[in-house]
C-alpha cells in the first residue's frame, strides 16, 4: 500500500527468507550497486549509506539547518538575524519571506568524509490516482501539505479548493522513482514530496549538492540520499539542481519552467517526421533483427497447418479443420506467438517459410510514438487529422510547451492527455491542463502527450445520461506488399460509468471506458448490432453506414503511410507474416468550413495480439475466421470486409 510515510509493503510482499534488516555489506550491494552507480552516488559513501539505512540514522540536522530570508535581499547568514526577519514579516505583510537549507557545522561537510551522505525521509508517497483521496481521506495530510507548501489553510476539514491548490501546486515539489518488479500496477511510477528539510533545498544551476531517490528493499522503504558535490563550509547553502544532468539549454529551460517561467510563444511548435536515425535507433534497442528475403511460398489447397500458440483461448476455440495444434514449436507451420519475435534474420535463414503472426518493424503503428511519427508523413492540416495532435514528451517539449501557450493566450481548450508509449488499459495515463504537472510527467515513463478530445460524440445510457464510449476493430494485415488489409465486421463498444463533463478528471468511470480492469466498475456491454439501431436513433443525421465509411479510410490511410516506406521506417515486407491488431478509436465533433457539424474518427491506439476473450464468447468462430482470411487466404465464408 502507498502511504503517507515511503513505500509499506507492497502486494509482493517480502519473499520467504528475506534478507533481515541487519544485512551485510555485501548483501547490501548485490540489491543496491545498480541503483547507486546509476544515480552516481560516489562509492566513497556507499559503506556509510548501508550504516545509516539499516540503523535509520536520520542525521542531517546536526550538519544542516532551514533558514528564513527575505526574497530578493542579502542577508547575512547570522543566526541572529532570523527574530529581525521575523519582525519585518510582521510590521510589513507585504515582504516575501523564503527559504533556504544552509550548512550549520562548524566543520562545514568534506566531500571526502565517508560519512557525508544523508537520508531525506518522505512526507507523502501516492500514486497520482490516488492523490486527491490521500489529501481528503488521510488524517493530518492536507495541513502538512500546505504548511510545507505554503498554502494559506487553517479549517479542520479537507476544502475542495485547498485540496485542488496542493494537487497543483505539489508539481513543484514532487519526485519520482519506479518499482522494478510486480505486476504492471505496481510497476507504474511512484510519487513522493520529500520532508520539510528535503523540500527547501532551492534550485541552483550550480548546485553544491545532489539527491536521488533509493528504494531500500530490505525495508520495503524508499528514502532521498543527498551528498555534497564538493566542499561546503558553515553558513554555505546546500542547492540542488532541479533539473540535474540536462546539457540542452533549451531543454533545461523547459523542464525547469515549473518553478521559472519562460515564454516559448515565438518557438514553432510545427513537428516534423523525425530522421530516419529515430528509427534505426528504435530498431537498436529493440534487439530486431530484420530477415532476409525469402520468396512467397504456395500451398496446397488441401494442406492442414500445425499450429503452435501460447493463447488458451485459441486452443478452446479453433474449430476449422485445416488448422492442428501441436506443442513442439519447432514443428509448427504456423507461430501465432504471444510474445514478440526479435531475431526475424535467423527465423528467415532456418525456417523461411514457418508463417508467424506479426512483422517486423510493427511498432510503427503499435508504439505511440511511433505511431505519431509515422503519420506525419500524411502532411495532413491539423483540422482533419484522424489522429488527435501529439507530441513526444522526450524529444519534442519545446514544442509541445510553445503549442500550449499559444492555445492558452488564444483562450483555446487546452486539456491533454499524457500516455505511457507502450502501455495499455489506461495506466499510468493522466488528464490535465496543468503545465506543470504534464512537463514533470517527463520524468517517469517515456510519454506522449496527445490533445484531450474535448468535444466527443456521446452516447446516452438511460439509467446515466450522456457518456464517452470507444469502438475497437480487429483489422488483418495479411500482406504488406501488396497491401492486403481486412476488417472483421463485428466491433466492440466500451463505455463510460458516469456523465461526461471537462472536470474531476482522476474521476476515472467518467473519462475512461476500460472497465474490464477496474476493480469495482461495471462493464456495459451493448453487442453492435444493438448499438448500431441506438445511435442512428440519437443521431438520426449521421447513418452508421457513412460513419463506418470514413473509419475503414482511416485504417487504409494508417496502414497505406507504414507501409510506404522499407524497414526500418516502415512494417517490413516479409512474406511469412500476417498479423491481427485492434484499432481503438473515438468520434469527435468537428466544424467543417462551410458549417456543417461532422464526426471525426480519432484513432487512439493500434495494439498487438489483442484480448480476445470477449470475442471469442460472443462469437465462437472467430479465431476460425481470423485464420482463415490470414493463413488460407479465404475470407469467403468470414464475416470481414477488404480494405486495401
Amino acid at each position: 500500500m502507498l502511504g503517507v510515510r515511503g513505500m509499506e509493503e507492497t502486494p509482493a510482499q517480502r519473499e520467504a527468507g528475506e534478507i533481515p534488516c541487519a544485512e551485510s555489506f555485501d548483501h547490501f550491494l548485490v540489491r543496491h550497486e545498480a541503483a547507486l552507480r546509476s544515480s552516481a552516488v560516489p562509492q566513497i559513501f556507499w559503506k556509510s549509506l548501508h550504516y545509516k539505512l539499516i540503523n535509520e540514522v536520520f542525521d542531517a540536522g546536526q550538519f544542516f539547518g532551514i533558514m528564513q530570508t527575505e526574497e530578493a535581499d542579502d542577508v547575512d547568514d547570522d543566526e541572529d538575524e532570523q527574530p529581525q526577519l521575523e519582525e519585518k514579516k510582521r510590521s510589513n505583510p507585504g515582504v516575501e519571506l523564503s527559504c533556504k537549507v544552509i550548512v550549520t557545522n562548524e566543520n562545514g561537510v568534506r566531500t571526502e568524509d565517508p560519512n557525508s551522505i544523508f537520508l531525506i525521509d518522505h512526507a507523502w508517497t501516492y500514486r497520482v490516482n490516488s492523490a486527491q483521496q490521500h489529501l481528503q481521506e488521510i488524517p493530518g495530510l492536507l495541513h502538512r501539505m500546505t504548511n510545507l507548501m505554503k498554502i494559506d489553510f487553517h479549517g479542520e476539514f479537507p476544502d475542495e479548493n485547498v485540496v485542488n491548490k496542493v494537487l497543483s501546486e505539489m508539481w513543484k515539489y514532487n519526485q519520482t522513482y519506479q518499482l522494478s518488479r510486480g505486476t504492471a500496477e505496481e510497476k507504474l511510477p511512484v510519487w513522493y514530496v520529500m520532508d520539510e528539510f528535503g523540500s527547501e533545498i532551492q534550485h541552483s544551476n550550480e548546485p553544491t549538492c545532489c539527491t536521488a531517490p533509493l528504494f531500500y528493499t530490505s525495508q520495503q522503504i524508499a528514502y532521498t540520499i543527498l551528498w555534497p558535490l564538493r566542499d561546503l563550509d558553515s553558513g554555505e547553502e546546500i542547492t540542488r539542481d532541479y533539473a540535474y544532468g540536462e546539457p540542452d539549454p533549451l531543454i533545461r529551460k523547459c523542464r525547469l519552467l515549473p518553478w521559472e517561467y519562460v515564454d516559448l510563444q515565438s518557438l514553432s511548435s510545427y513537428t516534423s517526421e523525425p530522421p530516419d536515425v529515430y528509427y534505426e535507433t528504435i530498431l537498436q534497442e529493440n534487439k530486431e533483427t530484420l530477415p532476409l528475403p525469402v520468396e512467397h511460398q504456395v500451398y496446397p489447397k488441401d494442406k492442414i497447418f500445425r499450429v503452435f500458440t501460447e493463447m488458451t483461448y485459441i486452443h478452446e476455440n479453433m474449430k476449422h479443420p485445416r488448422f492442428i495444434f501441436t506443442s513442439c514449436k519447432d514443428e509448427a507451420d504456423i507461430l501465432f506467438m504471444y510474445s514478440h519475435i526479435k531475431d526475424y534474420r535467423k527465423l528467415s535463414e532456418e525456417r523461411p517459410h514457418v508463417l508467424v503472426n506479426q512483422f517486423p518493424c510493427e511498432n510503427i503503428v503499435t508504439v505511440k510514438d511511433c505511431l505519431a511519427s509515422v503519420v506525419r508523413r500524411l502532411g495532413l492540416v491539423e483540422s482533419t487529422k484522424w489522429l488527435p495532435l501529439t507530441f513526444n514528451l522526450q524529444t519534442e517539449l519545446p514544442q509541445f510547451i510553445s503549442y500550449y501557450q499559444q492555445n492558452q493566450a488564444r483562450g483555446k481548450d487546452n486539456h491533454w492527455i499524457c500516455k505511457p508509449w507502450n502501455l495499455a488499459r489506461g495506466l499510468d495515463t493522466h488528464i490535465t491542463n496543468d503545465l506543470s504537472y504534464i512537463i514533470r510527467q517527463r520524468e517517469s515513463t517515456p510519454k506522449v502527450v496527445c490533445k484531450y478530445i474535448e468535444n466527443p460524440v456521446l452516447f446516452k445510457r438511460d439509467e446515466i445520461g450522456m457518456v464517452k464510449f470507444d469502438i475497437r476493430y480487429i483489422v488483418l494485415l495479411r500482406s504488406v506488399k501488396p497491401l492486403q488489409l481486412y476488417t472483421y465486421n463485428v466491433f466492440w463498444l466500451r463505455f463510460a460509468n458516469r456523465p461526461f463533463s471537462l472536470d474531476h478528471f482522476d474521476d476515472y468511470q467518467k473519462h475512461f471506458t476500460v472497465m474490464n480492469y477496474e476493480e469495482g466498475a461495471h462493464l456495459k456491454q451493448v453487442h453492435c448490432d444493438e448499438f448500431i439501431q441506438l445511435f442512428e436513433k440519437q443521431y438520426p443525421d449521421h447513418p452508421w453506414t457513412s460513419v463506418q465509411d470514413e473509419l475503414f479510410k482511416c485504417f487504409a490511410e494508417l496502414f497505406e503511410v507504414a507501409t510506404s516506406r522499407p524497414a526500418p521506417f516502415g512494417i517490413c515486407d516479409y512474406p511469412s507474416s500476417r498479423a491481427m491488431y485492434a484499432i481503438d478509436l473515438m468520434l469527435k465533433w468537428h466544424n467543417t468550413d462551410e458549417g456543417q457539424k461532422v464526426m471525426k474518427p480519432q484513432i487512439l491506439e493500434v495494439n498487438f495480439n489483442p484480448d480476445c476473450t470477449r470475442a471469442c464468447k460472443y462469437h465462437p468462430s472467430f479465431f476460425d475466421d481470423v485464420f482463415s482470411t490470414l493463413f488460407l487466404d479465404d475470407s469467403t465464408n468470414s464475416p470481414v470486409t477488404r480494405i486495401v
